[in-house]
């Protein structure tokens, strides 16, 4: 066995992780102990991992070869990489020269390397002459890039990952870090054991697992921490407990937003925000009074029609109070892509340009044309995510580059993505995963590497640079993102400028890489001092200049600021609303964002069934009043509708959310949840509902607020279909169920499991008339349920139809499918038979029938809380009530029972709410 560190490709903690291969397949997967962001510890995702890169489900997810679409709707045929690559350079050309260097487009991720970033850019902006680059971070980070920009004098978090155990107040606002950053929240939670004296402010308008570790939670109404934030100034100038002497010595511009607060009383706070204005004081007392402050935030905050002011109204606080610039202080914004802030760093924004360069600076757009030695950079401002797939559905960019990202199932406004992606003349996507709601509008299709295969670097929250390197070769004909881009470069070079030396003439992604660190030089992220080699040896902070050994853990010690006046600078930030308010039609505020166990599109992790345990399928959560004015129960189907799209979805009940709010996971793209519209449109996923309304200075859409109403479905005719699948056929027979019923009003299909063979996949639609007898037929065949081991029970004149198939082993049967349509009512027991495969040769005729109540003994385990161990809530709630003492010592038994939270730790918060609701006297 061969083991190979490398580093996470989630989230932006940037968890070292080893990799484990044998024969050339990875194995296993174990968090680094030397690596300084993790010290070994992975969360549930990191440590499945190596799950997601089987030969079973790379053969069903991956594209292994690259693929043409002769025209838009046909099936991809596949051709040589030489042919695919001089039809992109052909068609690109032509454009190009028809129409201009404007009229192309690339959108690429901050899931992708360093090197690769910095490849294209340099394509885009020196090589083709467009800024029409942007990227996924635009959907993330770039309100954080804006605030920090604005306030700080450059996009460089001032704080470090160790600052937690410094701190005496945590202040967390908009970020679930508990579920969208795991392991910096065990180090949250350690920082707490330690120092039970820290204090921890969570401001959410949600109750999410973060606010259990909280002293105070602030459930703020959505779009109001401009009003907030003023409001814990203007309590911290009354009170005097602002600094004016660091105020003086180190910043510009106080007077005004001193003015700009002086009508944000905590009374008007409370009124706006919907909070109790003691609540407010003692937030502005803690945050000011303590010794050290440290914030961390992240979507809620980006995410937002006024994103860049939220991020500097919270940056005004730290330089009010002097909580900057020392252990445990300081504004930490927390990145969200695994190399999100890398892409930052190479200019890979449609406003930037290399190593912190603005492209609107003349003097910055001369300094990167001389270092590329191409005669100019465009001062045309590019255009930013929004505004490049709006073009493109306007006509205006002709051909799109996408690599590495899935606009199809992740931007706002599918309308006029889709649009976009259909009027475009040329859509090249660079992908690793086939199974991408983007593909399916894709005129060529390149297959890139992914995690296990890549090699280059990544940088993560705390400017932390680490080594991403190749454990197995590339599947198929799969290339490294890098190496595709300068294919392609070298090809585009011939035809607009044949003869000339090329600007691409890499070899190794070392020598991207190295180039890159030379256009830092002197820069406040000068890195000229790392090399691959020393990255070999440990992951490095920036800025790490030539000279020096060590990179430096905090920013701005010394108060001096990357500013023409080495001044911080207060923005001056009046509260405004979101950019769509509730009204009559549209009363219910939606908010979308992370599940604990799954990432983005789920393009990786939609492949493992044990991580739908904890979420097993796509819903709407909803306050447990609303739900019941509106007569409606858990599992009741509601359209959800804005002034964007609508789709069906069940309903659940969510105690964490307030009155008039309203929760869908940013996950529930097309791949996993379909339908038709009323109009007969296929259904986009979430992001059918969002808003493209978008900060004006940072371009970054408001994904946490969007008006919708949602009412009641009435249809009448349903459908659940599961059953257990070969697991080298489950995953492509699921994307083959989904598109066989997408004709349906509502669908959803999703797979589950503890993530061996077989693999469970589970099938849910509904209709407003039975459909024909020969869908479900094919179902049947398609599930395995047309053999003679099958059980039959059909009614024609009443629309009821049940199939069912027994494994047997012995004495002994368990459900392997069942296909129920019609009445589905006794799917809770059936379902429970199916999935924990418990005997059921004594049930006979019961399992045809359409109303039978469940057996005796027969209980679901419930939602799956520790997806490590399986641990569902029925279990948890059994074994708490025989627990004794304190919450503490609860906990502690639990554990030591069932095992639940003693791997990964993901579970900790969940398990202490059960701990404290039993304690309570509420049921478990």
């Amino acid at each position: 066995m061969t083991e190979t560190r490398s580093t996470c490709p989630y989230c932006g903690v940037g968890c070292g992780v080893v990799i484990q291969s044998q024969g050339g397949r990875i194995t296993g997967v174990r968090g680094d102990p030397d690596h300084p962001a993790n010290f070994g510890r992975l969360c549930t995702k990191g440590s499945t991992l190596h799950l997601t890169a089987t030969a079973e489900i790379a053969r069903q997810t991956r594209l292994l070869q690259p693929l043409r679409r002769a025209a838009r709707g046909d099936t991809p045929r596949p051709l040589a990489w030489d042919a695919a690559l001089d039809l992109a350079a052909d068609k690109f050309t032509q454009v190009v020269r028809d129409h201009g260097p404007d009229a192309v487009g690339f959108y690429v991720s901050g899931q992708l390397l360093t090197e690769d970033y910095y490849v294209f850019n340099k394509l885009a902006k020196g090589l083709i002459g467009t800024n029409n680059i942007d990227t996924n971070s635009r959907l993330c980070m770039s309100s954080a890039v804006a605030g920090y920009k604005q306030t700080l004098g450059a996009d460089a978090p001032p704080a470090c990952y160790d600052d937690v155990n410094h701190t005496d107040c945590l202040f967390i606002i908009g970020s679930n870090t508990a579920w969208a950053h795991p392991i910096l929240f065990r180090r949250i939670e350690d920082a707490k054991r330690a120092r039970p004296g820290m204090k921890i402010i969570v401001v959410d308008p949600r109750r999410t697992d973060t606010c259990e570790i909280a002293d105070l939670h602030l459930p703020l109404q959505p779009g109001t921490d401009v009003m907030l934030l003023n409001g814990m100034l203007h309590v911290m100038l009354r009170d005097g407990w602002t600094r004016p002497d660091y105020i003086a010595a180190h910043t510009t511009g106080f007077d005004a937003l001193a003015a700009r607060v002086r009508d944000c009383t905590p009374e008007r706070v409370a009124q706006v925000c919907g909070l109790r204005a003691s609540d407010v004081v003692e937030a502005a007392r803690l945050f000011a009074r303590s010794p050290a402050t440290l914030s961390l935030y992240c979507m809620g905050m980006n995410q937002s029609s006024h994103g860049t002011a939220k991020n500097a109204a919270l940056i005004n606080l730290h330089l009010a109070t002097a909580q900057i610039g020392r252990p445990g202080a300081g504004p930490f914004s927390l990145t969200g892509q695994p190399n999100a802030m890398g892409g930052r760093e190479v200019g890979g924004l449609s406003n930037l340009l290399p190593a912190h360069r603005d492209l609107a600076n003349p003097a910055h757009r001369a300094e990167v044309a001389a270092f590329w030695g191409v005669p100019q950079v465009p001062a045309t401002p590019g255009k930013s995510a929004i505004e490049m797939f709006r073009a493109a559905a306007d006509g205006e960019i002709k051909a799109l580059w996408i690599a590495c990202t899935n606009p199809a199932q992740s931007m706002p406004d599918q309308a006029t993505v889709r649009r976009a992606l259909q009027r475009a003349e040329l859509v090249v996507v660079q992908e690793a995963f086939a199974t991408a709601a983007t593909c399916d509008f894709a005129d060529l299709l390149l297959p890139a590497t992914t995690w296990g295969e890549k090699e280059g670097t990544v940088t993560n929250s705390e400017r932390r640079i680490s080594r991403v390197r190749p454990a197995v070769p590339a599947p198929g004909e799969a290339r490294n993102d890098w190496a595709i881009g300068v294919a392609f470069a070298r090809r585009m070079e011939a035809r607009l400028a044949p003869g000339a030396a090329t600007l691409f003439s890499y070899a190794h992604p070392e020598q991207v890489w190295n180039e890159h660190r030379a256009t830092t030089r002197g820069r406040d992220l000068d890195i000229t001092g790392m090399s691959y080699a020393m990255l070999e040896s440990a992951p490095r902070q920036w800025p790490l200049p030539a000279g020096e050994a060590t990179g430096r853990a905090r920013l701005y010690e010394d108060g001096v600021f990357p500013t023409a006046d080495g001044r911080a600078r207060f923005i001056d930030t009046p509260y405004a609303p979101v950019a769509e308010p509730l009204e009559p039609r549209y009363p219910f505020s939606l908010n979308t964002g992370r599940l604990r166990d799954q990432w983005h599109g789920m393009s990786r992790t939609g492949t493992l069934g044990r991580l739908f345990g904890h979420v097993p399928e796509p819903a709407v959560q909803m306050h447990p009043r609303d739900m019941a004015s509106r007569q409606l129960r858990e599992g009741d189907l509601v359209h959800v509708t804005s002034r964007h799209g609508s789709l069906i979805i069940p309903v659940a009940p969510g105690a964490d959310l307030g009155p008039s709010q309203a929760f869908i996971a940013m996950h529930w793209g097309p791949e996993f949840l379909g339908g038709r519209t009323s109009t007969g449109t296929p259904v986009a996923g979430v992001n059918a509902l969002t808003t493209p309304a978008h900060c004006p200075v940072s371009k970054q859409p408001e994904l946490k607020h969007v008006p919708i109403k949602i009412l009641k479905a009435e249809l009448p005719w349903s459908l659940l279909a599961m059953a257990w699948l070969p697991a080298g056929t489950a995953l492509a027979l699921r994307a083959a169920l989904r598109q066989r019923v997408e004709g349906l009003p509502f669908v959803s299909c999703v797979p589950f499991g503890g993530g061996a063979d077989p693999v469970g996949v589970l099938l849910r639609a509904a209709a407003y008339d039975r459909p024909d007898d020969a869908l479900l037929i094919d179902l049947e065949r398609m599930l395995g349920l047309a053999g003679a081991d099958t059980l039959r029970y059909a009614d024609a004149r009443r629309g009821q139809r049940r199939t069912v198939r027994l494994e047997r082993d012995g004495g002994n049967a368990t459900i392997a499918g069942i296909l129920m349509a019609g009445d589905t009512r006794a799917e809770s027991w059936i379902k429970t038979l199916l999935q924990d495969r418990l005997p059921a040769q004594s049930y006979g005729r019961r399992l045809l029938s359409p109303q039978a109540a469940a057996p005796a003994g027969v209980a679901a385990r419930g939602k799956v809380v520790c997806s490590c161990f399986g641990v569902g809530e029925a279990a948890i709630a059994g074994q708490l009530a025989r627990c004794t003492g304190d919450g503490g010592e609860r906990l502690a038994q639990l554990q030591a029972s069932l095992k639940c939270g003693t791997n990964c730790g993901s579970c900790v918060p969940e398990l202490k709410r059960l701990v404290r609701t039993t304690l309570a006297g509420q049921p478990a």
